[in-house]
């Protein structure tokens, strides 16, 4: 049984030889970020066109996903290079010291607008909480803070405010200029960082689109008020990222497993895909095996239905990039033989708005019920076979479509795979037996096997799927639910 949840692999220099690169293929990436926070455009534009040149060599179908940086919320720079905070001293954030003059008692910010977003009581924490400052009191200027939590403090680490609220918007000057170079090399997907609510999401979409790109739009859910109006975002964006990192510190590391369990259940409910992210196997950027803590943090994601997991520093500067995929490739197989629930009540009570959302909920209800070895669904955009994927299941839905587009935006689908598949008949019977041989020459179905058949008797339009057929793999259809007229 193919794998079903998908592998996020952040390119970087770890990754930039092609032998390695060929390896990360081999070992089961499934999309690749790149981190528009590092590197000049013509790198990036380079490791794009480097995974798609090898990911063809290799047969592989690869998506792509541009992470935008969003606002840098930074402390600025210190003579010495670090400092240490001694816990109840006085320390003060001043957006009027030089970004390169913080001492032993300040520290210059690259967000001055941070004085007019906190005030006295509020808890500031620097370095990914490793750093807690107490606001004491505001001035026009100062932050002045008492050390809550001392240690060293080092140049141009993060600050985030407990329980959010901080006022930057998500989509900086350089962002939009990440937008128009993400449409340049026609990314899949890109990612909006510390989304606030759904019109940062629409702002993107309309910029992308504006700029000639294409792909989908993900918003990271990495601050805590983004947690208030999440439905509202969910709706807005083709994926969601649980951004564990700023989001563990804004509400706090206890809370977040519990959180992220209800973002990834959310999502599924509103036919939303999502990826987990953040430290999934920290510790492999120095070690060639992951720690047991990681494993489980891994196959928990994966029993609790995430899409895809997410790698970072772990392939983009470890040293072992290959190695983490082929270890959270392992992972993710063993926990995905925990599901064995086949009947979903998702959606159960719903009325369907368009005919071809029925036939793929039709569809997978009736091959959880009936023993079916694979889905095969002829697709123009896709939407058919993610409806598909939010149903509980370990039947693989196989998206044959002629857009290469198509076929690079379902690797990031839950038990999605893609297959290039052009229609070349326009006899029905013609078309379904091309569509068997396919899966034939695969090895993905045997003889005697019972696969479904969706797709539309328009072919070639958008939104048409309006046919669900059940055949055994050498002998006559056995079921034809097909042409439930009215399709959208």
């Amino acid at each position: 049984m193919p794998r079903r949840t998908k592998i996020v692999a952040t390119l970087g220099p770890a990754t930039d030889d092609p032998k390695v690169l060929d390896k990360l293929i081999h070992a089961g990436v499934d999309v690749v970020r790149l981190n528009l926070s590092h590197d000049a455009h013509e790198s990036q534009r380079q490791r794009a066109d480097r995974i798609r040149n090898r990911a063809q060599a290799c047969g592989r179908q690869i998506g792509v996903l541009a992470d935008l940086q969003g606002p840098k919320i930074r402390i600025g720079r210190f003579k010495t290079g670090v400092i240490k905070l001694v816990e109840n001293e006085i320390f003060i954030l001043d957006a009027d010291c030089p970004l390169d003059g913080g001492g032993e008692a300040r520290v210059g910010l690259t967000y001055p607008e941070l004085v007019n977003d906190v005030t006295r009581g509020d808890t500031l924490l620097l370095d990914d909480g490793a750093i807690v400052l107490w606001v004491s009191d505001v001035s026009s200027n100062e932050v002045t803070c008492k050390v809550v939590v001392g240690g060293k403090l080092s140049n141009n680490k993060g600050i985030n405010k407990q329980g959010g609220g901080l006022s930057a918007p998500a989509l900086t000057d350089k962002d939009r200029a990440d937008i128009k170079f993400a449409a340049e090399i026609d990314v899949d997907y890109i990612a909006v960082s510390f989304v606030r609510n759904a019109s940062d999401v629409i702002e993107a979409r309309h910029l992308l689109e504006e700029a000639g790109g294409e792909g989908g739009v993900i918003a990271k859910i990495e601050r805590a008020e983004a947690l208030d109006c999440i439905d509202e975002i969910i709706q807005a964006s083709d994926a969601i990222m649980v951004a564990r990192g700023d989001l563990g510190v804004e509400i706090g590391d206890a809370e977040l497993p519990a959180v992220q369990k209800e973002l990834i259940k959310t999502a599924w409910g509103m036919n939303c895909v999502v990826i987990t992210a953040t430290q999934m196997m920290q510790s492999m950027i120095e070690s060639p095996i992951p720690t047991r803590a990681e494993v489980f943090d891994v196959a928990n994601a994966v029993m609790d239905g995430t899409d895809a997991v997410m790698l970072s520093a772990e392939t983009s500067v470890g040293k072992y990039p290959h190695k983490v995929v082929e270890a959270m490739d392992r992972v993710c197989i063993e926990a995905e033989k925990t599901q064995t629930a086949r009947r979903s009540h998702h959606r159960i009570d719903t009325v369907f708005g368009r005919v071809d959302e029925a036939i793929a909920m039709a569809t997978m209800y009736t091959a959880n019920h009936l023993g079916v070895k694979g889905i095969a669904a002829l697709t123009e955009s896709g939407s058919t076979v993610k409806w598909m994927s939010r149903i509980s299941s370990d039947i693989p839905i196989y998206a044959l479509t002629r857009h290469v587009r198509t076929r690079r935006k379902v690797t990031l689908y839950r038990g999605v795979y893609p297959v290039s598949f052009d229609v070349a008949s326009t006899d029905i019977d013609q078309v379904n037996e091309e569509v068997i041989d396919e899966l034939l020459r695969r090895g993905e179905v045997r003889e005697s096997d019972l696969v479904i058949i969706t797709k539309g008797d328009r072919s070639g339009v958008e939104g048409q799927t309006n046919i669900m057929k059940v055949m055994r793999v050498g002998e006559h259809v056995l079921a034809d639910k097909n042409r439930i007229e009215g399709g959208t």
